[in-house]
């Protein structure tokens, strides 16, 4: 539980605060153990921009760096060594946190290679690497929520590991994925696994919805547009929440629920601010609803744990209204598919690119140690 009033009450909401942020620095200095313990956060995200800011910044993995020039290691290579690495150690620091909560929480997660986000087999493979590497029991894979992605969250999820499904912008794709768990469950089940061991979370991301569909809006111009900017974010996330509700109170569900699996949790993910004219807690304040995972960037958490105002459930009650904002979106003329798959080849795009500068750095400093 969180020292802070807003972080507590966020918790006592039946929302985990996790922070989307990792680096050598945050564990060598004790801070990830300090959040933890009187902030309130109970988990880890990262992504393959995380690890590049990471090793840009400072000199905290030069040490590491040395002994991999020294042993003649490729780029790739190093990247999978420094990145598990931080990972595992976060995964010891959490560790309290998974053992208090039964494994719910406690999770760090790891981000299979973007490059692999349209091939099943290799996505596969390397989720099976990255899990046996790090070699801890609250490890989460991120798996991209790309079409190719849909078939390997079930063939991971079937071999009990847990899985944490990232990109998800559409309605319609997140339905596919808590299906896609869902059969990953009952191959699991079926091959005789502890169903209660695997955990899964679906992070449905709500700020650059936000970004595309108000920039459109301003292009339309009128007063009918504009007034409906900085509410798609917002509509499209409680619609998925009511999709979530729908899925696991079905039958299907409440099979696998006796023979002892756990609903996979929404995950609120880009939950920073990006709009400097809304509250710079918006994307906390506004989509607390029970059993979900909030994971902010640092700026965001320090906004919250100032002055996030926590009023209790702010998603079921909103339905009707969610539904009539992307209708009236729709109206003026913006096409939500034509969104959501542009954001989709946006998110890969921007990991890609994030994990080739990542590469192009680190060769850049192995052969520097070398």
């Amino acid at each position: 539980m969180s020292d802070n009033v807003h972080l507590a009450a966020l918790a006592n909401a039946g929302v985990s605060v996790w922070l989307d942020d990792l680096s050598r620095d945050r564990l060598t200095s004790g801070n990830l153990k300090d959040v933890m313990e009187h902030s309130g956060v109970t988990g880890v995200t990262t992504n393959p921009s995380i690890f590049q800011a990471a090793l840009a910044n400072g000199d905290s993995y030069a040490a590491q760096v040395a002994e991999l020039a020294a042993a003649g290691t490729s780029a790739d290579e190093a990247v999978f060594a420094i990145t598990t690495q931080d990972v595992r150690d976060a995964c010891d620091v959490m560790r309290p946190i998974y053992e208090a909560t039964a494994g719910a929480d406690g999770r760090v997660s790891i981000e299979v290679d973007p490059r692999l986000a349209h091939q099943e087999a290799a996505t596969v493979a390397q989720a099976r690497q990255l899990y046996d590497t790090v070699d801890r029991a609250n490890v989460m894979i991120k798996i991209p929520a790309t079409l190719a992605g849909l078939p390997a969250i079930t063939a991971v999820i079937a071999q009990g590991i847990s899985v944490n499904v990232t990109l998800i912008f559409a309605l319609e794709r997140y339905r596919a994925v808590m299906n896609a768990y869902l059969d990953g469950l009952e191959q699991a089940h079926a091959a005789g696994r502890d169903l209660s061991r695997i955990h899964s979370v679906a992070s449905f991301f709500v700020s650059r919805v936000d970004s595309e569909i108000d920039k459109r809006l301003d292009a339309i111009g009128t007063d009918t547009a504009r007034a409906l900017k900085g509410k798609a974010a917002l509509a499209n996330a409680r619609l998925a929440y009511q999709a979530y509700e729908e899925v696991f109170s079905s039958a299907r569900w409440e099979s696998l629920a006796a023979a002892g699996a756990n609903a996979q949790r929404p995950l609120w993910a880009s939950t920073g601010v990006k709009n400097p004219d809304y509250p710079d807690t918006l994307y906390v304040t506004d989509l607390v609803a029970a059993n979900t995972v909030n994971t902010m960037p640092e700026k965001t958490l320090l906004a919250v744990l100032d002055h996030g105002n926590i009023t209790g459930d702010a998603v079921t009650g909103h339905y009707a209204q969610a539904a009539q904002v992307l209708d009236d979106i729709d109206a003026v003329g913006i096409s939500y598919r034509e969104v959501t798959e542009l954001l989709e080849r946006e998110g890969v795009e921007k990991f890609e690119v994030a994990w080739i500068d990542l590469l192009t750095d680190l060769q850049a400093a192995l052969d520097a140690a070398s």
